[in-house]
C-alpha cells in the first residue's frame, strides 16, 4: 500500500507541475526508423528522442542509469553508475537489443551484457533515439526487441555553423565516491570539435565479504570537417575501462568474490555526400575489448579479447516529395581469441532496402526488405512493413515485420576450455541456431496542443528457437568432457517458442510557465506477459518486469533546477539462500536532484540523493544494489553562439 501510495505521489506530481530547460518537441526529426529524416510520427513505430542537454539535468551518472528512466526502457542493473547493466525492450532478452552510435553497432560479439558500455561521454550526445519493436529488416541482427541509437553532436553538425559548448561537473559522495563529467563541443565554419570524459569511482558498499567498488572512465574525441557544400568526413576515437567487483553477476554460488576488467577501444570513420536530391555515406568501425574475468582467488582468470570490424554503406535518393529509397550493404567480421571461449571467427554480410511512400495526404508507408547471411548458416530473408495515418491531431500507426538473431561467442562456448566445470556453471553450446521471431504491433499518438503527447500501443512477437539459459542435469547435457557427473549447469539453448503480449504507454508533457520557468516530464507505463513451450523458465525471459513504469521530471525556476528519476516494477520472485539472495516482487526507487545556479547561471551547485527511500532491492539475483547514496557537487558551464 505503501508503494501504491508513493507512484500515486510521483504521478501527481508529474501532471501537476515538471520541468525541462530545453525546448524539446513532441515531435521531433528522427533517423532510426527509417534511416532518412522523417518525423517521428510519420514512421509507423514507437520511438522516444532525448535531447543530450537534458542528461546535465538528471540525477544519472552514466548512460544506462539516464535509459532506465526512459519511458518504456527497462535496465536491469547489476551494479551502480555503469559497473554493467542489461538493456531490455518489449520483454527480450539482453542480446535482442541493438545499440548504435553515429551508425555504428556496438554490440560485442563476446556477450551481450556488454552493450550498455556506451563510449561516448554525455556531454558529446546531441540526442538519443529509442526505437521499440522491431528493426531488423533496416539494422539487422538483434534489433528484436529495439534499438538505441546514440548521435553525437561532431556527427550531427552542419557546415558554418559557429559556437562553443564547455561543460565540467564534479561530485562526490558517500563510500568513497568521486565523480567527473567534462566536455567540449567547437564548431566553426567547415570544422566540428567534440570531446568528453566521464569517470564514475568508489571503494563501494559492503558486500557479502568484499566491497562493491568501481571505477569506470571513458573519453572520447571527434571531429567533423566539411570539404564543401556536398563532401564531408567525420571521425571519432574513444576509450572506455571498467573495473568493478562482479561477485554473483553470473553464478549463485558462495564461492564467487569475482572482480572484472573491462577494456575497449573505438574508432569510426565517416566520408559522406550529399546533395539536394539524393546522399551516400560510408561508415567504417574498429572495435577491440578486452575482458579479463577472475572468478575467486583460487582460480586462474579469464581472458577474452574480442574485436570486430565493419562497414556500412547508404545510398539515399529522394526521387520525389512523396517517396523516397535508401539502400545499403551491412558488413561485419567478429573475432574472439579467448583462453576460457577459444578462437573463432565469424562474419555476416546484409544487403537491405526501404522506401518512404506517400500514397495519400496524411499516410505514410515503409516497406523494408534485408538478406542476412551469416557464416555457416542459411541465408535468411527479413521483411517489414510500416504503416502511419494522421488524422487531426491523432497519429494512427502499425507494423508488422520478421527479426533474427544469431548466437554470441559466450552462448556457444563458455566454459569449453576449463579443466572441470564447478556446479551451477552456465555452458555455451556450439550447435544453438539462429532465433526467429515475427512480430507486429498497432498504436496511436495524440498531441494536444504543443504541450502534449499520449502514445499506447499494443505488441506481439511470436519467436522460434530463442537463446537462453536454462538449468540442464548432468545426463541431458550435450557435451560432458569437463563436466561433474552430479552437476547441474546453466546450459544455452534453443527454446522451442516463446510468445510475447504487451500494452506500453508513453506520455510526455512539457510547457514554459514563463519566462522564468519551465517543465518537461516523460512517463510510460508496460504490461507484459511471456509465455514459453518449456517446462522449465529460461532465465532471462522470467527475469524481465511483467509491470513497469518510469518517469522523469525536471522543474525550473529561475536559479533553481529540481529534477526526479522514479520507476516501480513488478516482476516474478526469485531466490538463492546460500547466498542470502532475492529478488522482491516489485520495489520503488526514487532519485531526487536539486541545483542552484549563479554567476549569470555559469555556476550551480548541487547535492542529489539516490534511492531516496533506501529501498533494498536487486535487479538480477545475487546482485544487490546500493541503498540510499548522497552526493554533491559543482558544474561549470560556458557557451557562446553565432
Amino acid at each position: 500500500m505503501r508503494t501504491c501510495f508513493k507512484i500515486f505521489i510521483a504521478i501527481s506530481v508529474l501532471s501537476a507541475s515538471a520541468a525541462s530547460a530545453q525546448e524539446i518537441e513532441l515531435d521531433p526529426i528522427t533517423v532510426t526508423a527509417t534511416l532518412s529524416q522523417k518525423r517521428a510520427s510519420e514512421t509507423g513505430r514507437n520511438i522516444t528522442i532525448i535531447k543530450g542537454e537534458r542528461i546535465q539535468n538528471l540525477p544519472v551518472h552514466s548512460l544506462d542509469e539516464l535509459l532506465r528512466y526512459i519511458p518504456g526502457v527497462e535496465i536491469q542493473m547489476r551494479g551502480p553508475m555503469g559497473s554493467q547493466s542489461d538493456i531490455v525492450l518489449r520483454g527480450g532478452t539482453f542480446q535482442q537489443v541493438l545499440v548504435i552510435l553515429d551508425g555504428l553497432r556496438l554490440n560485442d560479439p563476446n556477450t551481450g551484457h556488454f552493450n550498455s558500455y556506451i563510449p561516448i561521454a554525455p556531454s558529446e550526445i546531441e540526442r538519443i533515439e529509442i526505437l521499440k519493436g522491431a528493426s531488423s529488416a533496416v539494422h539487422g541482427t538483434d534489433a528484436v526487441g529495439g534499438v538505441i541509437n546514440i548521435i553525437s553532436k561532431s556527427f550531427a553538425a552542419r557546415q558554418n555553423e559557429e559556437e562553443t559548448h564547455i561543460t565540467a561537473n564534479l561530485s562526490a559522495g558517500e563510500y568513497g565516491l568521486l565523480n567527473t563529467d567534462a566536455g567540449f563541443f567547437f564548431s566553426k565554419n567547415k570544422l566540428n570539435l567534440g570531446g568528453g570524459l566521464l569517470s564514475n569511482n568508489a571503494t563501494g558498499v559492503p558486500q557479502r565479504g568484499a566491497s562493491g567498488f568501481f571505477h569506470n572512465t571513458t573519453a572520447s574525441l571527434s571531429a567533423n570537417y566539411h570539404f564543401n557544400s556536398k563532401w564531408n568526413m567525420a571521425w571519432r576515437t574513444a576509450y572506455d575501462k571498467r573495473s568493478f567487483s562482479a561477485q554473483n553477476y553470473y553464478t549463485s554460488s558462495l564461492s564467487d568474490t569475482a572482480t572484472e576488467a573491462i577494456t575497449s577501444l573505438w574508432n569510426q570513420l565517416r566520408i559522406g555526400y550529399e546533395t539536394e536530391k539524393q546522399s551516400i555515406t560510408l561508415d567504417a568501425g574498429y572495435k577491440r575489448m578486452q575482458d579479463d574475468f577472475v572468478y575467486n582467488s583460487a582460480t586462474a582468470p579469464n581472458k577474452n579479447l574480442s574485436q570486430v570490424l565493419q562497414m556500412l554503406l547508404l545510398y539515399q535518393n529522394r526521387v520525389s516529395a512523396n517517396t523516397t529509397l535508401v539502400g545499403g550493404l551491412n558488413y561485419q567480421q567478429r573475432y574472439i581469441r579467448s583462453n576460457d571461449r577459444g578462437n573463432h571467427s565469424l562474419f555476416m554480410l546484409s544487403p537491405f532496402v526501404s522506401a518512404s511512400l506517400q500514397y495519400l495526404p496524411g499516410l505514410t508507408v515503409h516497406p523494408s526488405l534485408q538478406l542476412a547471411l551469416f557464416e555457416n548458416l542459411p541465408a535468411e530473408l527479413v521483411p517489414q512493413l510500416d504503416l502511419s495515418y494522421k488524422v487531426s491531431s491523432w497519429q494512427l500507426r502499425g507494423s508488422v515485420g520478421k527479426t533474427i538473431r544469431d548466437a554470441d561467442f559466450t552462448e556457444r562456448y563458455n566454459n569449453y576450455n576449463k579443466t572441470t566445470i564447478p556446479n551451477g556453471q552456465r555452458v555455451g553450446n556450439p550447435v544453438l541456431t539462429a532465433e526467429r521471431s515475427l512480430s507486429y504491433e498497432a498504436g496511436a499518438d495524440w498531441f494536444l496542443r504543443n504541450d502534449l503527447k499520449i502514445s499506447a500501443t499494443f505488441f506481439q512477437r511470436f519467436h522460434q528457437r530463442l537463446i537462453d539459459y536454462s538449468n540442464t542435469a548432468y545426463s541431458e547435457m550435450p557435451r560432458k568432457e569437463n563436466l561433474l557427473p552430479t552437476g547441474i549447469y546453466a546450459l544455452a539453448k534453443n527454446v522451442a517458442e516463446v510468445n510475447t503480449t504487451g500494452v506500453e504507454t508513453d506520455i510526455e508533457y512539457r510547457i514554459r510557465l514563463n519566462k522564468e520557468q519551465q517543465i518537461h516530464a516523460s512517463a510510460g507505463i508496460v504490461w507484459l506477459n511471456s509465455k514459453s513451450s518449456d517446462t522449465v523458465p529460461s532465465f532471462y525471459i522470467s527475469s524481465h518486469a511483467q509491470f513497469l513504469t518510469n518517469f522523469s521530471l525536471i522543474f525550473q525556476s529561475r536559479n533553481f533546477t529540481i529534477s526526479l528519476n522514479g520507476l516501480y516494477k513488478k516482476r516474478q520472485e526469485q531466490s538463492a539462500s546460500l547466498i542470502d539472495a532475492y529478488i522482491t516482487p516489485d520495489y520503488f526507487l526514487l532519485n531526487a536532484k536539486v541545483a542552484y545556479a549563479f554567476w549569470q547561471k555559469a555556476l550551480a551547485v548541487f547535492v542529489e540523493t539516490d534511492n531516496v527511500f533506501d529501498r533494498r532491492y536487486s535487479d538480477l539475483l545475487g546482485t544487490p544494489m546500493p541503498g540510499r547514496w548522497f552526493l554533491g557537487g559543482i558544474k561549470w558551464q560556458w557557451n557562446t553562439t553565432k
